[in-house]
């Protein structure tokens, strides 16, 4: 018989270094949409991992892919390709409508997908100097930005409170706010990139303004800057579409950098940057850049069923349809004053009996006790990301259940 949850717990502590605090749960399994903690208790996930189980838990297809990859090859170093990485960077390519001549480099996270676009801003600044012949080493970040805890996406990422304990950070990165006012004010020909997330998921599924994209490429252009885009969180289907970006832009313009993880291997590993365009792509040679773990088969293997399930079950739509019901039901509860709504991924404003209510936090208590799996981005905010399989079902089951948690924070 395997431990209770406590005794996991407690083993937890002993053994694994706390940058995550103290865990809340040992899950043992999943299903579908739901998973299984060490004690057998069943939860409805509305989180996926952080917006990381496109398909939920244990989908027979992905499962399969993985099974059988396994069974033949599973690493092979960067001194080699196989066929599954060449598949998912064409895939990626041809769902993303990339234009001709962009290639992909494949890592194992956002943060190490965001490290690579960093890498990409210096070496266009240096290859594309400024008018005075000097390296372009500026870059343009946005206030409440999150792009990663490594030291150069710590750098793009704004919040004090990550970036203090660790500074002094990589030069030359300025937070901006989101507005294009403050866009054209910071941009000149000294700038090498500007990189922007489309929804901001960890400030609490903060969309950018309306003509704010549209604008920043009219200006990095202008400026001879790079456009970077990071759909770590947004993209792959998480939105409704591919890439959150895409509705941001108008027809026939792409970013110069796209950045990806989390959504792209289904549960598995896997991050890329995507390079647009040949100029862009011919940034990064031989030996500038690296990663041992990036693009082995196993991590391609889960990518590729990713996305070949996302088309093949119509996910984009029904990440549309579902999280636009699930908005609707949201939005007639009683104690939540705001719901902000990007395909499948939502953010809830609730009622505060004080600014310093932490409100949210014990509603994802309450929530958890009651057998769903959310989280707070903020005192007063729930984020929600469940699988894009989701169905209206399910998640009127929470939306039935969710005056009760809010009555229980009270408790």
């Amino acid at each position: 018989m395997s431990a209770r949850q406590d005794e996991l717990l407690e083993q937890y502590r002993d053994n694994l270094l706390g940058v995550f605090g103290d865990p809340s749960l040992v899950l043992v399994s999943g299903e579908g949409v739901h998973v299984t903690d060490a004690n057998g208790k069943r939860y409805m996930d509305l989180l996926a991992g952080i917006a990381v189980n496109a398909l939920g838990h244990a989908h027979p297809a992905w499962v399969r892919a993985v099974s059988e990859q396994a069974g033949t090859l599973a690493h092979i170093s960067n001194l080699f390709t196989s066929p599954g990485s060449i598949a998912l960077a064409h895939k990626l390519l041809e769902v993303t409508g990339a234009p001709e001549g962009s290639h992909v480099f494949f890592a194992n996270s956002g943060s190490e997908a965001n490290e690579a676009a960093f890498k990409l801003a210096r070496r266009h600044g240096a290859v594309h100097p400024d008018a005075q012949g000097r390296p372009r080493q500026r870059v343009i970040a946005l206030e409440h930005s999150f792009h990663g805890r490594t030291m150069g996406a710590l750098a793009l990422t704004a919040k004090e409170a990550y970036r203090a304990p660790f500074e002094p950070l990589p030069a030359g990165v300025e937070h901006v706010p989101a507005t294009v006012e403050a866009l054209e004010s910071a941009l000149d020909d000294t700038v090498s990139a500007v990189i922007v997330e489309p929804v901001q998921g960890e400030a609490g599924v903060l969309g950018l303004p309306e003509g704010f994209l549209a604008r920043a490429r009219e200006l990095t252009r202008e400026h001879g800057a790079l456009l970077v885009v990071d759909e770590v969180q947004s993209g792959i289907g998480r939105t409704g579409a591919w890439l959150a970006s895409s509705a941001q832009l108008p027809a026939g313009e792409f970013p110069d950098a796209v950045t990806f993880a989390k959504g792209l291997g289904g549960g598995f590993p896997v991050g890329a940057l995507l390079t647009a365009g040949p100029e862009v792509s011919g940034l990064l040679g031989a030996g500038q850049h690296g990663t041992t773990f990036g693009g082995n088969p196993l991590a391609m293997a889960a990518g590729l069923a990713t996305l070949t399930v996302i088309e093949d079950e119509d996910l984009l739509a029904n990440a549309r349809r579902v999280g636009e019901h699930l908005a609707r039901g949201l939005r007639a509860v009683d104690g939540v004053v705001g719901v902000r709504q990007y395909g499948l991924l939502l953010g809830v404003d609730l009622v505060q009996e004080g600014p310093e209510d932490p409100v949210a936090q014990r509603v994802v208590a309450a929530a958890r006790d009651a057998g769903f799996i959310l989280n707070a981005t903020g005192p007063a905010t729930l984020r929600l990301a469940p699988p894009l399989i989701i169905t209206e079902r399910d998640v009127d089951e929470f939306v039935a259940a969710l005056p009760r948690l809010l009555a229980a924070r009270e408790h």
